[in-house]
């Protein structure tokens, strides 16, 4: 593995792809897209560790977070060619939006080939380990400031409230986080 680019650097180059991210003429139907990704953007993981969740308020600042989480790797993978340095950890919440971003995959490939950066997301390498103070701290904080610690939630309090979560719903008879579930559907009568 590459050794990370310091992460001034990192923030630097982020901020740059950011801004022209932003900047191109298809930015506005990309987020409309991304944000439009309701009904089938559900998670019992990601969005539901956030307090008081309600996609209708949390997504557009999701939007936000998941964008620059993409544009720190996408800096990172440029410094370094190195696509499992690039998967930097990100806040669960965080990830989960870039998800959604990703599966608007024909724009966002076209936008990023006009601003020169390439988009890096891997479920299988994906890191949502992240923790204040790290790599990926340091480069946001260094790009951005401080990340809202409402979609930053750190990796050990998002296992605490995985296994609050995880109670409720298999009290309501949804297993293994929502993978399964024990409802039985009546037919319909014909």
């Amino acid at each position: 593995m590459n050794t990370l680019p310091h992460a001034e650097r990192t923030a630097e180059r982020a901020r740059e792809i950011l801004t022209a991210v932003e900047a191109d003429p298809e930015f506005a139907a990309f987020r409309a897209a991304s944000l439009r990704y309701d009904e089938d953007w559900t998670c019992f993981t990601g969005g539901p560790v956030i307090s008081e969740y309600d996609q209708a308020d949390d997504a557009a600042p999701l939007f936000i977070e998941g964008l620059r989480a993409l544009c720190l790797k996408a800096a990172v993978f440029e410094a370094t060619g190195d696509e499992r340095a690039a998967e930097i950890p990100v806040a669960v919440p965080v990830d989960e939006m870039t998800h959604a971003m990703i599966a608007q995959p024909q724009i966002l490939a076209r936008i990023t080939a006009r601003v020169g950066a390439q988009i890096i997301h891997q479920t299988d390498q994906e890191h949502t380990d992240w923790t204040r103070g790290d790599y990926t701290h340091q480069a946001y904080r260094a790009a951005w400031g401080e990340p809202p610690a409402r979609y930053w939630i750190t990796h050990a309090e998002v296992a605490r409230r995985l296994g609050i979560l995880r109670g409720k719903y298999e009290a309501a008879g949804f297993r293994r986080m929502g993978l399964a579930h024990s409802i039985t559907f009546e037919p319909v009568p014909a």
